[in-house]
């Protein structure tokens, strides 16, 4: 119940519509609020003459009322339509999969919700003017709060068009995406060892769980499943990680229970605890149509190499805007060299009642490197860049593991130039940069203070 709960809390924070529709609800109530005062206060003359106030009639009020709605909705239908070509532009040129850093953006959902609110407050307020055939009511607090919220209009308004023009340039963007990865990074590692995983054998005699469902595995409450597991005496390994697609009848996770009979799951107590296993996943996971998991570490990094990627395409042929990336994925990885990877081991009691599939730091690389690499196999630009941030990781990097992983990457970049009909004074800057990366030495770390 808790994975449907986020996810469904994390679609409305990325849902374009949810902050404007709330922006236009506080306008209603705040037209409503203030007609009521303007009905029940009766305001001294001399503070209506002092020009802080609307002083006109009703005549007029409906007339500046309804000119401030019409030129809101008015905006408000070009803001939307600057907003569409932004998102044209960014799925051509970035890839689709960027959209979402689009609608989620506050500036824009601010933006419409402000001129929308503003119609809203000015069509409220205009149905309670009345001029002197209908008893003259003019609500003077209400009109004067509205000219106010025209002026605001003119400012976002301006405010509109210098954000945009910075949200469409690609290093906005490849900066907001390398702030997703360092925040998933930050949420994702811990400086603390990791509990290694049971062995295979740990799980002899279990049963396979099934799942009727298919989609993107978008949430999973770890919490939640694994208290279920040692409240009931059992021991659940996922098959799948975050972000990771399910599909329906594939096998989803072993279990091992206590009691007899379960292996099989010929009698019936077995059969309602496998049941129950079932059940307890469904409930701790929920699925989408798309691999958006703010638990899947591959996926910050994949949006990035998508926009390298782009760039690369012979369409496009813009090896500038890969450089810029490699140089954030580099960034990315120097900021978890004191840090580990989850391990997606859950004990209880020191036992472990729950294992998950989790990213290791071979896996992180290849995400990072691999499309990159081969979709720049004619860029020489690219891959001397790409064997500098790895130089530079290399520095940073003291665990031998990860060096000769960061080694075997540098190794295929240099496979890949010499297979290239580079000319030979691109090719010996390339095996310049390969022996640079391989005298690179781990960093010393300072002693504690």
């Amino acid at each position: 119940m808790n994975a449907r709960l986020h996810k469904l809390l994390a679609d409305l924070k990325d849902t374009f519509w949810v902050l404007p529709a709330a922006l236009v609800l506080v306008a209603i109530v705040l037209a409503v609020a203030l007609i009521s005062l303007d009905r029940s206060v009766v305001f001294p003359p001399w503070l209506i003459d002092s020009g802080w106030f609307y002083r006109g009639g009703g005549t007029g009020a409906r007339t500046l009322l309804g000119t401030v709605a019409a030129s809101a909705i008015g905006v408000a239908g070009t803001v939307f339509s600057i907003t569409i070509a932004a998102l044209t532009l960014a799925a051509g040129q970035m890839g689709p999969r960027l959209l979402s850093n689009f609608t989620r953006d506050r500036g824009n959902q601010w933006t419409l919700g402000v001129f929308l609110g503003t119609f809203a407050y000015s069509l409220m307020v205009l149905a309670s003017v009345r001029t002197e055939s209908e008893s003259t009511f003019v609500p003077h607090l209400a009109l004067s709060v509205g000219i106010l919220l025209a002026v605001l209009c003119v400012a976002t308004l301006v405010y509109f068009v210098g954000h945009m023009a910075s949200r469409i340039n690609v290093d906005t963007v490849i900066d907001l995406v390398s702030d997703d990865l360092r925040g998933s990074i930050d949420r994702l590692t811990t400086e603390k060892l990791q509990h290694p995983r049971p062995p295979e054998s740990f799980w002899t005699g279990a049963v396979t769980v099934t799942d009727r469902r298919s989609g993107y595995l978008q949430q999973l409450d770890v919490e939640g499943l694994a208290n279920w597991a040692a409240e009931n005496g059992a021991a659940i390994r996922l098959l799948v990680r975050p972000g990771a697609f399910i599909f329906a009848g594939a096998p989803i996770a072993l279990a091992r229970l206590g009691g007899k009979g379960d292996k099989d799951g010929d009698d019936a107590n077995g059969v309602e605890r496998i049941e129950g296993v079932e059940r307890a996943i469904r409930n701790a996971t929920a699925l989408g149509p798309t691999r958006a998991s703010p638990a899947d570490l591959e996926f910050a990094a994949r949006q990035l190499v998508e926009v390298a990627v782009r760039a690369l395409s012979p369409g496009i042929n813009d090896p500038h805007t890969a450089i810029s990336v490699l140089d954030r994925l580099g960034r990315s990885l120097c900021d978890i060299v004191d840090r580990e990877l989850y391990g997606g081991v859950y004990l209880r009691e020191d036992v472990p009642v729950l294992v998950v599939p989790s990213v290791d730091y071979a896996g992180l690389l290849d995400a990072t490197f691999h499309l990159i690499r081969q979709n720049a196999a004619s860029q020489v630009a690219v891959l001397i860049r790409m064997l500098e941030v790895l130089t530079a990781v290399h520095h940073c990097e003291g665990k031998a593991t990860r060096r000769a992983l960061l080694q075997h990457h540098a190794d295929l970049v240099l496979e890949d130039a010499r297979r290239a009909n580079f000319n030979p004074t691109d090719l010996d800057d390339v095996l310049r940069r390969h022996a640079e990366f391989c005298k690179a030495k781990p960093r010393t770390k300072k002693p504690p203070a």
